[in-house]
Order: C-alpha cells, then structure tokens, then sequence
C-alpha cells in the first residue's frame, strides 16, 4: 500500500481521503481548516501541521483545492518538499492554463504529474464512485490509476496535460444547461396541470430522458434520492456550478469557441447565486424559473 499525502479535506477531499485509508493506504492529510482536519483524523486520516509535514515521506501527493491560484501556491510548497519521482495529482476543478501551469512546475521538479478533476458530488466521493477525468503522461496515468479506483468507479484517461480539467468543464456545462432545460420544462408542465410524476415517466423514458431527470430529478417524488426531496441541501452547490460555468466561458474566449447556451445558463446561474442561493443545491434553481418558492 501508498503512503499518500491529501491536501484540501472540505466537503469532497475529506471523504476522498477517508476511501483511501479504507483501501488500506497510509494518508497524512492537511487542510487549514482545523475542524475539517480533525473530522479527517476520526476517518483514519493522519493530520499534519503543514503542508511540508504532510508530504514529507509521500509516495503520492493528492490535492482537493478551490480555485487554480490556491492549487498553484500548494503545489510550490509541495514541489520544494518531495524527491523527485514523487506522482502528484490535482483533483481540484480549476481553468486549463493553471492545470497546464501546475504539470510545468512539477516537470521542472522532476515529478510526475497529473490533473484528475472529478464528478459524482459529495455523495459519489462518500461512497467511492466518483468519475476521474484525467489529463497526463501515460507513464502518469498507470500510476495513479489504482489510486484512484481506491475512490472512483470510472477512471479516464482523457489526453496530456490538462485535458482531464478540459473534459470536467465541459461535461459541467452540459450539466448546467441540461438542468434548466429540465427545470423549464417540469415548471411549464406544472403550468400545464401535469403531475411531476406523469412527466417524469414520460421524458425519463423517451428522448427527453438525461441525468438531470433520470438521477438528480428538481422537484420533489420522482427520484426520492434527489436533493429537491430534502429541501435542496446540496449535492453539488450552486455556487459550484457557477464556478464551473465561468471557466467554461473562458475557455470559450480564450478558444473562440461558441457556447451561447453555456453563456445563457453562466448569466441564469449567477442570478440565482446573487439572490443569496449559492449555498443551495444547483438544481434549486428551478424556484427562480417559476418566479417563486414552491
């Protein structure tokens, strides 16, 4: 079994981290938050004082990071304290360039590196199912691949250096914009005197069928597993979906791509999070569709 080191414990490192002391690796883990830290220690989880400490004897180095700035001050402080050979893997959502930014450093290093951004929520880090997107070396790959199928179900290997970051904003816009379209239509069919459930049979079934029904349904009954059946807690936060959204549209700027759904659904989304929802699972959103709370 790896010695692992595992930086950012929140909401997905921390159960992340508690998989990986399940499949019987040895973790130091760090996070500045000492509540979330000590919440890693009741998991198994070997608390460090620093992020120095906390890679000093590691095999393999994982980081779980809100924004791309805080990934790349991480990974100086990590680089400066690992041998080379040292695998570190970003499992953070974060914009391309910093992903690609982040390989260049540990290349330089002498490590090997890859960004293996994830989707599944907190309920597929839990429970150790999470999809890896991942962007990298072959060599980096193989490597790490057993260590993520200690936390994921579905591992990919997706191209070079930042293609794993690549495919998780995609497939998030995908996400963004089919969950309005799925949140329009079960707000016109309310209006139309259908039950939730007569529509639900109906799209999740024919060609309206996709995740944001089949799985993650917006309104309450259909799918009892759902965030809109215990008052929109998050599965994955607004503000989330948000932040995937925005590094979407500047990729697309930064490629000339268009993405005119993806920039609508960036403007809905920002809306709803200046109304004070951003703490709200994504698929609330559907209470802004219909002009008021259900």
């Amino acid at each position: 079994m790896a010695r692992i080191a595992f930086i950012g414990l929140g909401n997905m490192g921390g159960p992340m981290a508690a998989n990986l002391v399940k499949a019987g690796h040895q973790v130091t883990g760090f996070d500045l938050a000492a509540p979330v830290l000590q919440a890693a220690q009741a998991h198994g989880v070997t608390a460090a004082s620093h992020i120095s400490q906390a890679v000093l004897d590691a095999e393999i180095v994982v980081t779980m990071l809100p924004q791309g700035k805080h990934v790349l001050s991480a990974w100086t402080d990590i680089l400066r304290s690992i041998p080379t050979g040292t695998l570190v893997i970003d499992s953070s959502t974060i914009d391309v360039d910093s992903a690609r930014q982040a390989h260049e450093m540990a290349s330089n290093a002498g490590c090997l590196s890859l960004d293996a951004p994830v989707s599944g929520g907190t309920g597929g880090a839990a429970a150790g199912t999470l999809t890896f997107m991942a962007g990298g070396s072959d060599e980096a790959f193989a490597k790490a691949k057993p260590i993520l199928e200690a936390m994921g179900k579905k591992i990919v290997h997706c191209g070079e250096n930042g293609a794993g970051q690549a495919a998780k904003i995609c497939n998030n816009m995908i996400l963004g914009i089919s969950m309005i379209g799925v949140c329009e239509a079960f707000a016109l069919g309310e209006k139309l005197g259908l039950s939730h459930q007569a529509l639900f049979d109906v799209a999740s079934t024919s060609s309206g069928q996709c995740w944001s029904i089949s799985t993650y349904c917006p309104v309450p009954g259909p799918v009892p597993t759902s965030p809109a059946n215990n008052g929109y807690k998050p599965g994955f936060a607004a503000a989330l979906m948000l932040k995937d959204l925005r590094l979407s549209q500047e990729a697309a700027l930064s490629t000339g791509a268009s993405t005119p759904l993806g920039a609508e659904a960036s403007q809905l989304y920002a809306l709803f999070e200046k109304q004070g929802n951003g703490g709200r699972d994504f698929s609330a959103i559907i209470e802004m569709l219909r002009g008021k709370p259900e």
